[in-house]
Parts: structure tokens; C-alpha cells; sequence
């Protein structure tokens, strides 16, 4: 492994964390484990926690390489898969969190609040484990990303820093976003109450939206207002452009 050979201090921990590995299943359940174990429940503890997951539900491990896949793709300060794997905690964070989830679809609830503790601790990311998000989705840099109990993110959407996907007080039932295909929510932005941020749109950051937002367009301010298409090649997850429409200023 090149890395390995760039940093031979670091050839110990690159062989016993993925080169030893036979699956990725494997290599990603004692990663995630190294990551959050504690005196509460040790790495060996977690590690027997993920394993059965990552075996009984191949959806898990899937997921997990197109989210790697996206981040590679999408952030320029990846180089190489094995990046997002070893240290980028947003990557840790989105692949803790599907344990999680499968942990509450299998009625292991208190374990999966647990892990959604320590996932909150360990990366500074909180998303309930009720919470749906789909493959190939990237949390960039991660720090303060929150995701409500009934929030749905669906495949290739992109997130930075400090989004919220939240409710909007003290309601019961369906109360969170649902995030279509292909968005792209920028640094800070505030997506409150159940809403639909249509596929392929974008979010400005430090944005608050409030009410739906149409596919394709480009929503910016405080309340958060139309101001112009999301004009991207593919989606704009996958384009990260984070610049507002040059006529943006002219928009109702």
C-alpha cells in the first residue's frame, strides 16, 4: 500500500486497520469500533455489535462504497479512497449511523440511542438512528451536522458543516425535511419543520428554509427565498458549486 510506504510510522496501523482485513465489511467494523469504543462498551464489545450487522444487512456495506465513491468524486482534498475510510469523520459518522439505524429498524433501540450518544461525542454529528438517508451522500467536514427523528435524505445529496435538518417546535409525527435526490445544502444552512427541498436544488449557506423548495432551483437569505436555478451539469451535490446565480440580486 503506497500510504504505507510514504509513512512507514504509520505501516502497523495501515496493516492491522484495512491491509489485514479480508472484507471491507470488516476493515469498516473495527475502524468504526477503534473510533467509539469507551469504559462503557469496549472496541471488542462494538466490534461484535457491528460485525452482525454488517453481515445481516448487505445494505450497510453497500451504501458505505458509494459514500466512499462520493467523496472521492466530490471533494478535492481527497486523493485516494482510503482517506475518507481512516480519518474523515464525517464518512465515520454517516457509516456509524446506518449501524445505528439498522439497530432501531430491529427493535435494539437502547443500543441504537447509545450509538447515537457516542456518535454524537466521538464526531460531533447528531443524527437520530429513526432517520433515513440513502447511498452516496457526503457529509464534508461533518462538524454539528444534525438530522431529526423523521428526516429523509435520499440518494447523492451532499452536505457541509453545521446543516440542521430540524423541526420546528415541540410537534408530534412527521416533523422533519425530506431531502430529495442530488441537493446540495451548504455550510450552516437551517432546514426547519416538514418540508420538501426538491431534487437537484441547492441551499445557500447560512440559509434558514422554511417552506418548500421546487426542484432545480437555487434558494439563499433568511427566510430563505428562490433566487435563481440550480443550473449543474449533473446535480448539484455532485457539481459542490456554492456560488449564487450571477442575476441572484434581480430575483423576486
Amino acid at each position: 500500500m503506497e500510504m504505507a510506504k510514504q509513512s512507514p510510522i504509520l505501516a502497523s496501523f495501515l496493516h492491522t486497520t484495512i491491509l489485514n482485513r479480508v472484507r471491507f465489511e470488516d476493515a469498516l467494523s473495527y475502524r468504526l469500533a477503534q473510533k467509539l469504543g469507551s469504559d462503557a462498551l469496549t472496541p471488542l464489545n462494538l466490534r461484535e455489535v457491528f460485525d452482525q450487522a454488517l453481515t445481516q444487512s448487505k445494505e450497510i456495506g453497500q451504501s458505505a462504497r458509494a459514500d466512499i465513491v462520493a467523496v472521492y468524486n466530490r471533494d478535492p482534498a481527497c486523493k485516494m479512497f482510503a482517506q475518507p475510510f481512516l480519518y474523515f469523520k464525517g464518512y465515520h459518522a454517516l457509516q456509524s449511523y446506518r449501524i445505528a439505524h439498522w439497530l432501531w429498524e430491529t427493535d435494539e433501540e437502547p443500543m441504537a440511542l447509545f450509538l447515537q450518544n457516542r456518535i454524537s461525542e466521538v464526531f460531533g454529528v447528531d443524527i437520530h438512528p429513526a432517520a433515513q438517508i440513502g447511498k452516496g451522500v457526503m457529509f464534508d467536514h461533518a462538524t454539528g451536522i444534525v438530522i431529526g427523528e423523521t428526516a429523509v435524505v435520499e440518494d447523492d445529496v451532499s452536505m457541509l458543516h453545521e446543516v440542521t435538518l430540524g423541526g420546528t417546535g415541540k410537534e408530534d409525527g412527521d416533523r422533519h425535511p425530506k431531502v430529495r435526490r442530488g441537493v446540495l445544502l451548504s455550510v450552516g444552512a437551517k432546514v426547519l419543520g416538514n418540508i420538501e427541498i426538491g431534487e437537484c436544488s441547492r441551499v445557500a449557506a447560512g440559509s434558514v428554509v422554511l417552506h418548500d423548495v421546487p426542484a432545480r432551483k437555487t434558494v439563499a437569505g433568511v427566510p430563505a427565498r428562490i433566487v435563481g436555478d440550480a443550473k449543474c451539469n449533473e446535480s448539484p451535490s455532485h457539481d459542490m458549486d456554492h456560488a449564487w446565480p450571477d442575476n441572484a440580486a434581480d430575483s423576486d
